[in-house]
């Protein structure tokens, strides 16, 4: 019985399959935190995908023109953005066409591009986007700059971080905050680089840092719960005993409360409601089985950490485990769901990679794609890297991993969405909180 079904269209959009509707384009999305962490946007990142133009010849005014076509009328924007704001990139071109106006005020951010010369034309199309309601930020924004009339409209000035000095990033917060304009820091990789932003006044934060593991030297990290231990080791046997499992998930009130919420949940259309943890399981299966325990308990260990770190490793084995058929990996689903699930383990643990796998005892190809010692044929660590470049927006090293594995190249978009729009679902269910 499959227990989690797949995401189905049902030709919502009247634009035809994803498979057909997204070809030739890559839309993948970065989340943007605040203060607190928490994601209040996604910046929507393009790329047409075709593998004979390896520079993609696209200007930014056909890619965000496609992004929005795209997203907004293919996707529909609350599939991909999911409740959140839209990041979005203009150019000179598209601030002078009425291109925005497909698109809600309230929802998006204008991004203008560092390229964009501040003409008046470019002026007063600002100006005039300020007045329908659009939020307006300066992308890439660079201290010593000569005057930029654009920063009297600016709501939000980016600021790369791994362009930027220390010094400069303080010089631009003690100019521009007083006038009440939010800084984002971009490309921020570490912790340490997000406190320091946070310290100086910075609002938005874009990069992967919450992503990485913040270990303390001497400091003793903590361990997975015995019993958290104990029913991962026993589910990646090839063939546990359900008995074994229901022992552990017994033992433990907020796992078993987990459980039989989420096998009563809208989800599925039992008969009658379920109140048995061996029945749960039976209905289950091994293979969903083993990935909801392992949501589960990755959810729980990760309390306290930003909830796109649980987000990112649901999509993550989501799209691993849907590109393995298409990468010829087929008979490794299960192992390319629990890669992708504990890719993000490290920092939700706050502890070595290494240290965490010794824990859990995974199959060791995974380790491996997650050590980055596997071996160069592996098709696992191929997957892994094609999903890691992918939601970066590395568009070449993305499109020759898909030539490489021979995966059809506008099979990944859908495949891409889907992945985001079952992890939703999931958290919805209340599955791993």
């Amino acid at each position: 019985m499959k227990a989690i079904p797949r995401y189905d269209n049902g030709g919502a959009d009247n634009a035809g399959p994803p498979g057909q509707s997204l070809t030739k384009c890559f839309v993948a999305r970065q989340a943007i935190l605040d203060r607190n962490q928490r994601v209040i946007a996604y910046e929507l990142l393009f790329r047409s995908s075709e593998l004979s133009n390896a520079f993609d010849g696209t200007d930014g005014t056909q890619a965000t023109s496609r992004v929005i076509a795209n997203s907004m009328l293919v996707i529909g924007l609350e599939r991909i953005l999911t409740g959140k704001k839209a990041f979005l990139n203009f150019t000179r071109d598209l601030l002078l066409s009425d291109y925005a106006g497909f698109l809600p005020p309230e929802t998006t951010v204008i991004e203008v591009l560092e390229s964009v010369e501040p003409t008046p034309e470019v002026v007063a199309a600002c100006r005039r986007l300020k007045q329908k309601g659009y939020t307006l930020a300066l992308d890439d924004f660079a201290p010593g700059n000569r005057p930029n009339p654009l920063t009297q409209l600016a709501d939000i000035i980016k600021v790369d971080f791994l362009a930027t000095n220390p010094a400069e990033q303080e010089s631009l917060a003690r100019e521009f905050l007083p006038q009440g304009i939010q800084l984002l820091a971009e490309k921020v990789e570490t912790t340490v680089e997000f406190q320091r932003a946070r310290e100086i006044g910075y609002t938005y934060f874009q990069g992967y840092f919450f992503a990485r593991p913040t270990i303390v030297s001497g400091k003793q990290t903590p361990a997975i719960k015995i019993h958290y231990q104990n029913l991962l080791c026993t589910i990646h046997r090839p063939e546990f005993e359900f008995g074994e499992v229901e022992e552990v998930i017994r033992q433990d009130l907020s796992l078993a409360y987990k459980l039989l919420r989420y096998i009563n949940s809208a989800r599925f259309a039992w008969w009658g409601r379920i109140d048995s943890i061996r029945q749960a399981l039976l209905l289950l299966g091994r293979d969903e089985i083993r990935k909801w325990v392992s949501l589960a308990i990755l959810s729980s260990i990760g309390e306290g950490k930003p909830g796109e770190l649980v987000m990112t490793a649901m999509i993550r084995a989501q799209f691993c485990e849907l590109l393995g058929p298409l990468a010829g990996s087929a008979k490794d689903q299960e192992k390319l769901f629990v890669m992708g699930m504990f890719s993000v383990a490290d920092a939700i643990m706050d502890k070595d990679m290494k240290d965490v796998l010794e824990e859990i005892h995974l199959d060791e190809e995974v380790c491996a794609a997650l050590l980055g010692v596997a071996g160069e044929g592996s098709r696992l660590a191929r997957i892994y890297a094609l999903v890691r470049s992918y939601e970066a927006g590395q568009w070449d090293t993305a499109l020759a991993l898909v030539k490489l594995l021979g995966v059809p190249q506008d099979a990944i978009p859908p495949i891409y969405l889907e992945s985001i729009q079952w992890s939703e679902q999931i958290l919805h269910t209340k599955a791993g909180s």
